[in-house]
């Protein structure tokens, strides 16, 4: 493993507000220290590499310390013992049908479900028992790509919430309207596929589910659409499963507080989400830190709260849509941000927790964060798909 030494940064989350949410890049001093690696984190954390597993997406903890990892490729692939001395990756799932980028567990019913580009798959978990062949019981994307203007994502994303599963499905296209009922929604469905349900619709792509183990409360992350004025639209983060319904979120015809991007539009009946971010952020990865977390490596309390991992935007800080990839933190009062949202400032939300995936001169990246899981231990797992990092974050002793 390789160990990063603790940045010499501020662990303030109180510092909300564009100085801290901006610091994207590794600097000196009270600003951020950069660790041997390039990263930085607060002041009293660690990192260290922990595997390497090619194109990491998202990842599931397990009850005894085990951590699933998702990728882009077909596979799922354990790391057993990821809070001790972990062993090396092994594929747990290979399953036919790429990306299988998200995976999600019920303590429960002790089940595992997988997303796929084009379904959702179970199969039952027992630990230290070689694992089940995964069952489809769910298509999406069923209508083909007929109609996109190119902008095609392929990724499926799965979260689960007492009996029900969340499925995010992300859209065939930048700015369309959708024939495709299965696309830019997030579906429920009961834990063998019956009784599947639009909960939201008109979101472009939610990639970032998460769960909020002491509500159940399922929060969504919309990418927004390109090629809107400067710094627009902003993306966000909702509690999606508290709106009764079906949520619309309005795209592409709306986005953030109900404001209108095309003529004519009618946005009165719109969502305004609870979190608003930045453009292009990209958020791939979140996960609630409980506020009862136990265990040799739980958070201070004042760092237990959501954390959200950006892709960073698909350009550099040359273009005018720049945004740096990072993990983020924002501070919640149960399912409520500590920070109302300001739509007026993007930054005004969340603080950055780890920062230095990208240099100085805004074009060069050394990763790009994408799942995030709470281990059992208390540890928090932050994976990168750009250069196949799997990093366990810790507080110093």
């Amino acid at each position: 493993m390789t160990v990063l030494a603790c940045a010499g940064r501020h662990s303030g989350q109180s510092n909300i507000g564009p100085a801290a949410a901006d610091a994207g890049v590794a600097t000196t001093g009270d600003a951020g220290t950069a660790v041997s690696a390039g990263l930085t984190l607060p002041a009293g954390f660690s990192a260290e590499v922990i595997a390497t597993i090619p194109v990491a997406r998202q990842m599931a903890a397990l009850p005894n310390g085990d951590l699933l990892v998702a990728t882009l490729d077909t596979k799922v692939l354990l790391i057993a013992n990821a809070e001790g001395t972990p062993s090396p990756p092994a594929v747990y799932f290979d399953i036919p049908d790429a990306p299988v980028q998200s995976v999600a567990f019920d303590p429960a019913t002790s089940t595992l479900f997988v997303a796929s580009q084009h379904g959702v798959w179970s199969a039952p978990y027992a630990a230290g028992h070689p694992p089940a062949q995964p069952k489809k019981i769910a298509s999406v994307r069923t209508a083909g790509d007929s109609g996109t203007d190119g902008d095609v994502h392929i990724t499926t994303s799965v979260a689960v919430s007492g009996s029900t599963l969340y499925v995010g499905v992300g859209s065939s296209c930048n700015s369309c309207v959708e024939s495709d009922p299965t696309r830019a929604v997030i579906l429920t469905m009961n834990f063998d596929g019956s009784n599947v349900v639009r909960k939201a619709t008109r979101i472009r792509n939610a990639i970032a589910l998460a769960t909020n183990p002491a509500t159940g409360t399922v929060w969504a992350g919309g990418a927004g659409q390109d090629s809107l004025p400067l710094g627009h639209p902003f993306e966000f983060f909702d509690a999606v499963s508290l709106h009764p319904g079906t949520a619309d979120y309005g795209w592409p015809q709306c986005e953030e507080n109900q404001h209108p991007y095309a003529a004519n539009a009618d946005c009165s009946q719109t969502v305004t989400p609870l979190l608003g971010l930045p453009a292009y952020s990209t958020w791939i990865g979140a996960v609630f830190y409980p506020a009862n977390q136990t265990g040799a490596h739980a958070f201070p309390p004042a760092n237990r709260g959501f954390y959200l991992a950006a892709h960073g935007s698909w350009h550099t800080m040359n273009d005018k849509y720049f945004s740096p990839p990072r993990v983020a933190f924002v501070a919640m009062n149960g399912d409520v941000p500590a920070h109302p949202a300001n739509w007026s400032d993007a930054n005004a939300q969340f603080s950055e927790f780890i920062g230095g995936y990208q240099l100085a001169d805004g074009v060069t990246r050394t990763g790009r964060p994408t799942g995030l899981a709470v281990g059992a231990q208390g540890s928090l797992f932050v994976a990168d798909d750009m250069n196949g990092k799997i990093y366990r974050v810790r507080p110093t002793p």
